[in-house]
C-alpha cells in the first residue's frame, strides 16, 4: 500500500507539472512569436521485487520477479520551435522570420549591465533617442534594442521610412535620401537544447553554453537553410487550441486516476490499521 501511495502521489506531481505548461500555451495563443512547450516524462526509480521459489514451477519461461515502479517525473521542458502561421499587418516596423532563425536583442539587468536574449516575436517599433533627437532606436514591445550583425543597436534616422529585405539588410528613405543601415542580426540555433525561454517571450543561454556554440549567423548557412525575414508581418504563435485542449482532457483523467489511487491506498491502510486494533 506505501508503494502505491508514493506512486500516486509522484504521478500527480509531475502531471500538475503538465497542466501547468498546457495552461501556458493556452494563455499565449495569441503571443507573436511563441513557442509551445512541452514537457518529457520518465519513469522514477524502480526495482525488481522477487517471488518465492514456489512460483518457478517447471517450464515458466518468465523471470521469478517484476518491476515495482514508483510513478513518473517531468524530466525537461523545451520549446517546439515550429514555424507558425505568418500574417500580414502591412506596418513597416513588424517583421515575421520565415524559416529557423532568431532575433537577437539587449536586455538590461541592472546596474548598467546588460545582457543578449533572442526572441521570434517581430513586434518592434521605433523609439526615440532621448539624447539625440535626429535618431530613433529600433526596439521590441518591451523596449529592449534590436541588435544588428555586428551586435549593436540599430539606429533610423528621425521620420525616415525602414525598409529590409529578405536578408535582413536595412535601408532607411528620407526624402530623397537613402542610407544603409547594415542588417539585422538572425541567428540560426544549431542546439535548440541549450536554449531556455524566460520572460518576456524571450530565450536566453542555458548555464555554462557558450553562444557560439548554439547559435550562427543564419547568412553563413547554406542557402536553402537560410532564414528570411518579411517586413508588415508577424509570425503567430504554433499552439493549436484543439491539440492542447485534447491533451488537457487526457492528462485530467490521468490526474483523476492518481487521485483516486491514492484515495484507495489510504482507504485500505485505514482498514488495515482499523483491524490490527
Amino acid at each position: 500500500m506505501n508503494n502505491s501511495m508514493i506512486s500516486a502521489m509522484v504521478s500527480m506531481s509531475g502531471i500538475q507539472k503538465r497542466l501547468d505548461l498546457l495552461a501556458e500555451n493556452i494563455a499565449n495563443m495569441d503571443t507573436v512569436g511563441y513557442k509551445r512547450k512541452e514537457a518529457s516524462f520518465e519513469d522514477t526509480l524502480t526495482r525488481v521485487k522477487s517471488q518465492t521459489s514456489t512460483m518457478q514451477l517447471p517450464g515458466r519461461a518468465t523471470p521469478n520477479g517484476f518491476e515495482l515502479g514508483f510513478g513518473s517525473r517531468v524530466t525537461g521542458i523545451s520549446n517546439n520551435f515550429t514555424q507558425g502561421s505568418i500574417k500580414e499587418t502591412n506596418k513597416p516596423t513588424d517583421f515575421a522570420i520565415e524559416g529557423n532563425a532568431l532575433f537577437a536583442v539587449l536586455v538590461a539587468t541592472g546596474g548598467g549591465a546588460s545582457e543578449r536574449a533572442f526572441t521570434r516575436a517581430g513586434d518592434f517599433h521605433l523609439q526615440p533617442d532621448p539624447v539625440d533627437a535626429e535618431n530613433t532606436y529600433l526596439v521590441n514591445n518591451q523596449g529592449h534594442f534590436v541588435l544588428n550583425e555586428e551586435g549593436d543597436p540599430i539606429t533610423v534616422p528621425a521620420g525616415a521610412e525602414l525598409k529590409i529585405d529578405g536578408q535582413g539588410n536595412i535601408i532607411t528613405v528620407s526624402g530623397d535620401e537613402i542610407t544603409e543601415a547594415g542588417r539585422i542580426q538572425l541567428l540560426t540555433p544549431i542546439r535548440q537544447e541549450a536554449l531556455t525561454s524566460v520572460d518576456g517571450n524571450l530565450f536566453t543561454l542555458v548555464a555554462g553554453a557558450v553562444e557560439a556554440d548554439v547559435l550562427v549567423d543564419t547568412a553563413t548557412l547554406p542557402t536553402n537553410q537560410q532564414a528570411q525575414v518579411r517586413q508588415g508581418a508577424l509570425e503567430a504563435s504554433n499552439v493549436n487550441m484543439v491539440d492542447e485542449m485534447a491533451e488537457m482532457l487526457q492528462v485530467q483523467r490521468a490526474y483523476q486516476l492518481a487521485a483516486r489511487a491514492l484515495t484507495s491506498s489510504e482507504t485500505m491502510a485505514g482498514l488495515a490499521n482499523n483491524l490490527r486494533g
